[in-house]
C-alpha cells in the first residue's frame, strides 16, 4: 500500500505555477507525492519540504534541488531564513493525517484499529493522548470535544471518559471507544468516534494554532505574485484558511483604508474551494472531504 495517495495532485501543481520555476515549499511532505510532482515540473529552482514525523524521512527524495527538513511547519520562517531561501515562489500545505499514519494501528489515529492511545504527529515528542486523558479536567475536556470535534453531546461524552478512567486507565483506542459507546448516536457511531478522535488529536498536536502560525508566516515569506495553496479536510481548518486568504486575519474581517478601499493581502484565485472530481473520489475516497484553496500574494 502507498504511504499516502496525494489528493488533487495535478490541481495543486497547476495552482502553484511550478512550471515558471522558483523556490517552493511543501510544508507537509508525508509520502512525498506532492513533492515528487513539484520536482518533475520544476524547470529551475529548489524545493524545501517540512515534516515533523520521523517516518517521513524514509520517503526522502534524492535530488540536488530538494531539501527535507524534519521539523513542524510552525518553524517555517526560521528554517527558510537559515537556508537563505526567502522570498519563496509558492507554498503548498496538504493538512491533516496521512493515509500511512491512519493505517498504522500503533499511531492511534484511526477508529478502525485497536492500538495504543498515542495520536502524536511527532511520535518522539510531547505527551500521548493516553497521558492527556489521564489528567484532564471535565470542563477542559468538554471544551475540546465541543470546539474541535463539534460534538452536540460534548459534556456527556466528557463525563463518560472521566467516569471510565476512575475505574480503569484509558490506554488504547478500544478503551476510548468502549468508554463512549453508550453516547454514540444510533446509526452514526462511526462519525461520532471520528469526531472524538479528531478533537483529541487537534488538541494534542495544537493543530489549529500551528496552522495559524504557518499562514501568518506565509504572508511574510511569499514574494509578490507568489502562490499559497492549501488543502484542508475539516471545517475548522478550512474556515481559518478561507478567512486568512480573504482578509489576512482569522476572523475574516476586511480592513479598509481612509478612502474605503479594501486592504487585503491576497488575490483569491479560487473564490470557492476546489473539490476532487468523481474519478478521483472513486479511486481515493479520502479525497471526499478535501477542500483546495488558492491565493496569490498582492
Amino acid at each position: 500500500m502507498a504511504y499516502h495517495v496525494p489528493v488533487m495532485l495535478s490541481k495543486c501543481i497547476e495552482a502553484l505555477e511550478v512550471s515558471k520555476g522558483g523556490i517552493f515549499v511543501d510544508v507537509t511532505f508525508g509520502g512525498g507525492g506532492h513533492s515528487k510532482a513539484i520536482l518533475d515540473s520544476l524547470p529551475n529552482g529548489h524545493l524545501y519540504a517540512f515534516d515533523q514525523d520521523a517516518e517521513a524521512q524514509a520517503n526522502s527524495i534524492h535530488d540536488d534541488r530538494f531539501t527535507l527538513i524534519q521539523q513542524n511547519f510552525k518553524y517555517l520562517k526560521n528554517y527558510l531564513t537559515l537556508y537563505k531561501a526567502i522570498p519563496v515562489t509558492g507554498i503548498l500545505a496538504d493538512l491533516g493525517v496521512s493515509s500511512h499514519q491512519f493505517d498504522e494501528a500503533q499511531r492511534g489515529f484511526s477508529t478502525r484499529f485497536d492500538g495504543p492511545l498515542d495520536m502524536r504527529m511527532d511520535a518522539g515528542k510531547g505527551q500521548t493522548a493516553a497521558e492527556l486523558l489521564s489528567t484532564i479536567e471535565l470542563q477542559e475536556l468538554t471544551d475540546i470535544l465541543r470546539n474541535y470535534g463539534e460534538l452536540h453531546n460534548a459534556y456527556k461524552s466528557a463525563q463518560a471518559l472521566i467516569a471510565y478512567r476512575q475505574e480503569r486507565p484509558l490506554l488504547t483506542t478500544q478503551d476510548l471507544k468502549e468508554a463512549l459507546k453508550a453516547n454514540a448516536p444510533r446509526g452514526r457511531e462511526n462519525k461520532y468516534f471520528a469526531q472524538v478522535f479528531q478533537a483529541i488529536r487537534i488538541e494534542l498536536n495544537q493543530e489549529l494554532d500551528t496552522l495559524k502560525m504557518m499562514l501568518q508566516q506565509s504572508l511574510q515569506l511569499l514574494k509578490p505574485g507568489g502562490r499559497l495553496v492549501v488543502m484542508s479536510y475539516h471545517s475548522l481548518e478550512d474556515r481559518l484558511v478561507k478567512n486568512f486568504m480573504r482578509s489576512g486575519n482569522f476572523e475574516g474581517k476586511i480592513e479598509k483604508d481612509f478612502f474605503g478601499k479594501h486592504l487585503v493581502p491576497f488575490k483569491l484565485i479560487s473564490r470557492k474551494p476546489i473539490l476532487a472530481d468523481e474519478e478521483e473520489l472513486a479511486a481515493n475516497p479520502r479525497a471526499r472531504s478535501a477542500k483546495l484553496r488558492i491565493a496569490e500574494k498582492l
